[in-house]
């Protein structure tokens, strides 16, 4: 993956050029993120504490921009940073989606750049295929009903990553505040997956109590889903993090983050519960890539209640982004940009 031509370039690919190498699946970031937990585990990287930027008048949680860079080792190192930013008003008053991204890739003996592609799909699908690794590992077997919270972008990439990576899902119970927007993912798959039932929930609650996978999908700022709601052998992938009330972490018989340091920070549920002396490091029961390579068991009973909190993190995209560019460079894929002119 060197680039030591004498005159460097970058290969940009749009989102359209991710989809046409695969992007639109779930199969190549399930592959790609199976393989970076692994790096994880075994301390093959470099991934400093992403910084947010905010500013005054930018005041939700999810106004801000974030720089994620990461080292990649290995046998084909790769350096990077994801650029992404979000406002909360952007679907109401510009009808856009409400984060953005690009993807930067560096050659890791020249250090230069050599690569740049759309992140906002590699973002969404590879958070997608970090919840259908972890249900692999945390949720009981053959299990048959998921509820999804929050029925936005990020609900349609969870929610289709689990159809395609599980086929015993059955039905899925669909609850937003918005009633249309449960509606509009329901129709979203009704054709691509006739043998689901939708369900539309009259409450998170509802679903929640309903389901053995539950999935947060959600801009909420502050804790809604008890754990009571929670069933005997619930798996709950809490994506947006601020989902889950307190004592759900210290109820649950199992936490799992996918790296404790970049968990523990910004004034998160867990931050807040570690500053509280409430949780620590010691009562974690595993960061995941520990349970993808062993290190780690995962489920162990059929009633154990298990929640996972993943953060994110730059090795997560920067694993999906180097499959991406390998294939597009096999295959011809993108636009190669002058450097210098």
């Amino acid at each position: 993956m060197t680039n030591t031509t004498s005159s460097p370039g970058l290969l940009y690919l749009s989102r359209s050029d991710l989809i046409e190498l695969g992007g639109g699946h779930s199969q190549p970031y399930v592959n790609a993120i199976a393989e970076g937990l692994a790096t994880h585990a075994r301390g093959a990287y470099v991934q400093p504490l992403k910084p947010y930027l905010r500013w005054p008048g930018a005041d939700h949680i999810a106004d801000r921009i974030i720089a994620m860079p990461c080292y990649l080792g290995g046998e084909d190192p790769i350096a990077g940073l994801k650029w992404i930013g979000s406002r909360q008003h952007n679907p109401a008053r510009f009808g856009l989606e409400r984060a953005s991204a690009v993807v930067v890739l560096n050659d890791a003996q020249t250090n230069y750049p050599i690569a740049i592609m759309e992140g906002g799909l590699i973002s969404g699908m590879r958070t997608a295929a970090i919840t259908a690794v972890a249900t692999r590992h945390l949720a009981r077997s053959g299990f048959t009903d998921v509820a999804c919270i929050g029925c936005g972008p990020i609900a349609r990439m969870q929610m289709q990553t689990l159809l395609e990576q599980f086929p015993s899902i059955e039905r899925l119970h669909l609850f937003d505040l918005s009633p249309s927007a449960a509606d509009a993912l329901s129709r979203t798959f009704k054709e691509s997956f006739p043998r689901v039932a939708m369900l539309r929930a009259p409450s998170a609650e509802a679903a929640v109590r309903e389901c053995d996978v539950v999935v947060t999908c959600t801009v909420a700022d502050a804790p809604y889903l008890a754990f009571d709601w929670l069933k005997a052998g619930a798996f709950v992938s809490n994506v947006s993090i601020m989902d889950v009330h307190k004592d759900a972490y210290e109820k649950a018989d199992k936490v799992v983050v996918d790296d404790w340091d970049q968990s523990n920070r910004e004034k998160k549920i867990i931050n807040q519960l570690v500053l509280e002396g409430r949780f620590s490091r010691e009562r974690l029961h595993a960061e995941l890539g520990e349970i993808v390579i062993g290190e780690r068991p995962g489920r162990e009973r059929d009633d154990e209640i298990i929640l996972l909190n993943p953060m994110g993190m730059a090795l997560d995209d920067l694993v999906c982004a180097r499959h991406f560019y390998r294939l597009a460079e096999a295959q011809g894929v993108g636009t190669l940009l002058p450097l210098f002119g």
